[in-house]
C-alpha cells in the first residue's frame, strides 16, 4: 500500500460526493470521496491527512507526450525493480516520495524500463482514500 502525508488544500462537494485537493510536498493530487465536510469531521481546509493507493492501481508512463484524462500524475524515476514471471513491482524515486507500482512483467518489457528510467505514475481520483 502506498501511503503519502498530505494536506487538504480545497474541496468541492456536490450532495454525497466531494472531490479532494490534496498538497502532498508541492504536488497536487485529488480523490473523489463519498462523503462530504458535513458528514466527515477531518475534511477540512489545512487538515492533513494520509493519502493512501494500492501498488496494483499505480499506472505507469514513459515519454508521455499527450493530455490524458488521469488528474494525478507524479513525475519519477525507476529506483528497483523486481520482476516475477508474471508481474513486476517497480519502486520509484518521486517528489512525494517512493511510490509503488505493481505491473505485468510484459508491459515492463514493451516499455523497456530500467532501473534510473524518467517515467510518470498515474492514479485515477477514485482509486485515491484519505485518512486522518
Amino acid at each position: 500500500m502506498n501511503i503519502l502525508k498530505g494536506k487538504i488544500e480545497n474541496i468541492n462537494s456536490n450532495h454525497q460526493l466531494s472531490i479532494i485537493y490534496i498538497n502532498v510536498n508541492n504536488n497536487r493530487l485529488t480523490a473523489i470521496i463519498i462523503d462530504t465536510p458535513k458528514t466527515s469531521k477531518y475534511f477540512k481546509r489545512g487538515k492533513e491527512v494520509q493519502v493512501i493507493f494500492k501498488e496494483t492501481e499505480v499506472i505507469i508512463g514513459k515519454g508521455i507526450s499527450h493530455q490524458i484524462s488521469m488528474q494525478n500524475k507524479i513525475e519519477g524515476t525507476i529506483k528497483s525493480i523486481n520482476c516475477g514471471d508474471l508481474l513486476c513491482k517497480i519502486t520509484l524515486k518521486t517528489a512525494v516520495g517512493d511510490i509503488v507500482s505493481i505491473i505485468t512483467s510484459n508491459a515492463v518489457k514493451q516499455l523497456g524500463l530500467e532501473k534510473n528510467t524518467l517515467v510518470t505514475a498515474m492514479i485515477k481520483t477514485n482509486e485515491i482514500m484519505l485518512s486522518e
